[in-house]
Parts: C-alpha cells; sequence; structure tokens
C-alpha cells in the first residue's frame, strides 16, 4: 500500500488493517514452511506494510503528524460551538 492511501485512514482502521496483514503474514509464512507458497515476495511487501502502518501509528503517538479523525469531514473541522451572547446592562 501507499503511504498517501494509509494516511488516509483513521486509527481504527489503521489498527484493523495492521492486524488483518499479521494474520495474512503467519499464514504466509505457514505455507512457506510447508513449501506451498507461490509468491515469496508477498511476505517481503506484507512486513514493509505493516511498518508503514506502525511508523504512522508511531507518529501520531508523538505528535509529529496527526491521523486524520473520523469525525473530520473533508471539509474541514465544523465548529458546532453556539456564539456568545452579550448580556446587556439596561
Amino acid at each position: 500500500m501507499k503511504m498517501h492511501s494509509l494516511r488516509d485512514m483513521t486509527r481504527d482502521e489503521l489498527l484493523q488493517k495492521k492486524n488483518e496483514m499479521i494474520d495474512e503474514l503467519f499464514n504466509l509464512q505457514m505455507r512457506k514452511s510447508l513449501k506451498e507458497l507461490e509468491n515469496p515476495l508477498r511476505l517481503r511487501t506484507i512486513r514493509r506494510d505493516i511498518a508503514r502502518i506502525e511508523t504512522i501509528l508511531t507518529e501520531d503517538a508523538r505528535g509529529i503528524k496527526r491521523i486524520v479523525d473520523s469525525a473530520v469531514s473533508i471539509l474541514g473541522a465544523v465548529d458546532n460551538k453556539e456564539p456568545e451572547k452579550k448580556e446587556s446592562t439596561d
């Protein structure tokens, strides 16, 4: 996967994708041990994709680059606060 497509995902989506890839990596490693692996390069790409996801999660945790919130729309954050009313002193 490309970094820009991963950066567009939310934290939950990244964690879910990471877990799916870890499961796939495990299955591929088992098939490799049984000599039934058709595409051995897939192991490398899965490991690198997991590392990319972990990099994005670490950057967010350290505050280097923030992950997109699921509540934030493409148009930007919407401020739902009501404007403050001025009290008149008559």
